[in-house]
């Protein structure tokens, strides 16, 4: 896959992103706050594959993603440390909302996952977008 369409499929994924993200504001509106976590973490999901399609790489499983931003992106200093909290603490909160019986989520802790969605969301679109840039020139 050349650089062009590794761009291209880093765009999709940040559409799907972004998406993910609308949803989460759509469901908190209607008191949905397991929906919430489930969209605010594949916002962050889907960010995290847009990334690592620059790399040309994916995998079938989630943890093999998280494991392969982790490696390359937060280890590296590429995107804050802070991040991985973020990402681990949405996806336990997201596994716990689908899988869990009698999970109960609460609506602040809600707000916060989305507002970490979104910041992710904005820290990936400009790295993706400096990223282009570099190909550009």
């Amino acid at each position: 896959m050349d650089s062009g369409l590794s761009m291209e499929l880093a765009r999709y994924r940040l559409a799907q992103a972004f998406d993910c993200l609308k949803a989460a504001e759509n469901n908190i509106e209607s008191n949905l706050y397991k929906d919430v976590l489930n969209r605010s973490y594949y916002c962050i999901f889907h960010s995290i594959r847009a990334v690592l399609a620059l790399d040309l790489y994916d995998s079938k499983k989630h943890s093999g993603i998280i494991s392969e931003f982790h490696r390359n992106y937060i280890k590296t200093g590429k995107f804050e440390k802070h991040f991985s909290a973020i990402i681990r603490q949405s996806f336990t909160m997201r596994n716990r909302g689908d899988y869990e019986d009698f999970y109960i989520v609460i609506k602040n802790d809600v707000v916060q996952q989305m507002r970490n969605a979104s910041e992710f969301l904005t820290v990936v679109t400009a790295y993706i977008d400096k990223f282009e840039e570099k190909i550009i020139e």
